[in-house]
């Protein structure tokens, strides 16, 4: 059983969660977690300007996502930073590019999954997930998100990503506040519900 995880990020805070998954997947005997970054389109000057080149270092070695990584993956867990309330446009540049999968039902009855960050407590990690589910309703995708029977998402004394539509965080306006372990637990937990339901599915 093979899930990918393909994200976009710029300062950790995404492939922290992305980490976190592939943790949670792993405990569920059987699967192969590999983790992908889609193409940055951002030049390097931009990048510098937004003190990005030395946080990207960070996950440098992730290879570059490819339309292959889509097809030959049995469930497919996408995180992506929030940009004014939807998927950023580096991931919309790589689903802009998948219109031949879509035209040959390639992902049609595979598993699909959304994480994200935002840079505030209700900066759009809700909608971002949500309208990102409706790229993967064309593409035929059965949607897996974070259900209730996940305690952490009732924890309301700290604030705090993840909601039933997949884990988050908050990186703050400054993008200096890190993932907190509530916050990477529902990850594991999402990263391990997708397995648990992939491997059902796949039988």
């Amino acid at each position: 059983m093979k899930i990918n995880i393909i994200f976009h990020s710029i300062y950790g805070h995404i492939y922290r969660l992305a980490e976190a998954i592939a943790e949670g997947a792993g405990q569920v005997s059987g699967t192969q977690v590999k983790l992908f970054q889609v193409p940055e389109t951002l030049p390097d000057e931009v990048l510098a300007k937004m003190g990005a080149i030395e946080t990207k270092k960070m996950f440098a070695h992730i290879p570059t996502a490819i339309l292959g990584n889509l097809t030959e993956a049995d469930a497919v867990v996408f995180g992506t930073p929030t940009r004014f309330g939807m998927m950023s446009g580096q991931m919309r540049t790589f689903f802009d590019t998948t219109g031949g999968l879509w035209a040959n039902n390639a992902l049609v009855g595979k598993v699909g999954s959304v994480f994200a960050s935002s840079g505030t407590q209700h900066g759009g990690q809700e909608s971002t997930i949500l309208s990102f589910h409706t790229t993967l309703l064309h593409h035929g995708m059965i949607i897996v998100g974070v259900p209730y029977s996940e305690k952490r998402l009732m924890i309301v004394d700290e604030v705090s990503g993840g909601s039933p539509y997949g884990s988050s965080t908050i990186a703050g306006p400054d993008g200096s506040r890190l993932p907190s372990e509530n916050e990477l637990a529902i990850a594991r937990f999402q990263g391990k519900h997708v397995a648990e339901v992939t491997r059902r599915l796949v039988g």
